[in-house]
């Protein structure tokens, strides 16, 4: 993903940048601009090629920060929307420091482009009250990316940035912001609430659980927040992560004939997985079923991995058939290694059956 990332920062998106820049600031020098942005762009990885391109931008921009931000404000709208509109906030994120309350107002405006989900952490890690202050201000708005940034740009562990070491010791920092956005309309933002709290659920589960406990769930917007919240400890068997959600984690189930095939294999094959599910009680019991892969690692050892089957109500004495396909992969944020793999299977977070597979390279 971010290879292909990468390839939107490339001379065309640069040349197309120099040209808009210079419509709306007449004394943008396009030439040297260009020279400066592309010098060794081809050796740069994602973040390195934004960070440079937005360094360089400010470098040709007016001296004062809040001229330049005011160029950036009408050169937004003329450029594409997406990732590469990170740009703008990235600008603010490093430079902007001496003028927070301009700066925090202008990550506000540029999230709708793109999102000032990373620039906004700079502003968090210096100033942790003042910032998340303005930010809950920002999860009334009108606008649902502006409301999205309240809660994902404070996220204790936001994908490809830096922890905010403050929110993961103490999640009541961030919690008034979830609060107001427990019922959003927008699933955009429901999702960046939900995967919040799963954030909290890593270091403080039991902190995770009494918020949703005190949520009101039968809201259906904020039922799905609270659902999804709480995957990775339903998948860990978390036992009141499962009662809040009526799953008994002393079901009476077994797992019948799990077969792997084929059970030798290489690198782009797909493994087939069967077995079936037995209710051994006497009632209607609800179940999440999942399965969980342990990856042989480059050092020998394994990593566990667990993916998402079905939630099913099974009636008394019923079985359930299941068959799972998945190709064997390497992913950008998964290598696989030659050696045995163990394959589990997990129903309301407990192991019912498991057998191996080989994996040949």
């Amino acid at each position: 993903m971010s290879d292909q990332l990468k390839e939107m920062f490339n001379a065309a998106y640069f040349t197309r940048l120099a040209k808009e820049t210079e419509v709306v600031y007449p004394k943008f020098k396009r030439a040297a601009f260009l020279k400066d942005v592309q010098h060794g762009n081809e050796a740069r990885e994602l973040n390195a090629r934004m960070r440079h391109a937005s360094t360089t931008l400010r470098a040709h921009l007016p001296t004062d920060f809040r001229k330049a931000v005011e160029v950036l404000k009408d050169l937004a709208p003329r450029m594409p929307k997406g990732y590469t509109a990170l740009l703008y906030p990235d600008l603010v994120g490093q430079f902007g420091h001496e003028d927070p309350a301009f700066s925090l107002d202008a990550l506000k405006h540029f999230t709708s482009y793109g999102s000032s989900e990373f620039a906004i952490r700079e502003f968090i890690r210096r100033d942790v009250k003042g910032t998340l202050k303005v930010m809950r201000t920002w999860a009334e708005d009108d606008n649902e990316h502006v409301r999205r940034l309240a809660s994902e740009g404070s996220r204790p562990r936001l994908p490809w940035s830096f922890r905010l070491d403050a929110v993961v010791k103490d999640p009541k920092l961030t919690t008034p912001i979830l609060e107001r956005l427990r019922a959003d309309d927008s699933l955009y933002v429901r999702k960046s609430v939900a995967n919040h709290l799963n954030d909290f659920s890593k270091d403080h589960p039991t902190y995770m659980i009494d918020v949703l406990r005190q949520w009101d769930r039968a809201h259906p917007h904020t039922a799905w927040i609270a659902k999804h919240a709480s995957r990775t400890l339903i998948k860990a068997g978390n036992v009141d992560a499962l009662a809040l959600f009526a799953f008994d984690s002393k079901v009476k189930v077994r797992a019948d004939g799990l077969v792997l095939s084929p059970a030798r294999l290489k690198l782009g094959d797909t493994l087939e997985i069967t077995f079936a599910v037995v209710s051994e009680a006497t009632r209607s019991q609800q179940l999440v079923i999942d399965y969980a892969i342990h990856y042989r690692k480059a050092n020998g050892g394994t990593s566990r991995k667990v993916f998402k089957l079905k939630e099913v109500e099974l009636g008394p004495k019923a079985s359930l058939d299941i068959t799972k396909r998945q190709r064997i992969v390497d992913f950008s944020t998964r290598k696989h290694y030659a050696g045995e793999h163990l394959v589990e299977v997990l129903v309301n977070g407990k192991v019912r059956g498991e057998q191996g597979f080989e994996l040949m390279m």
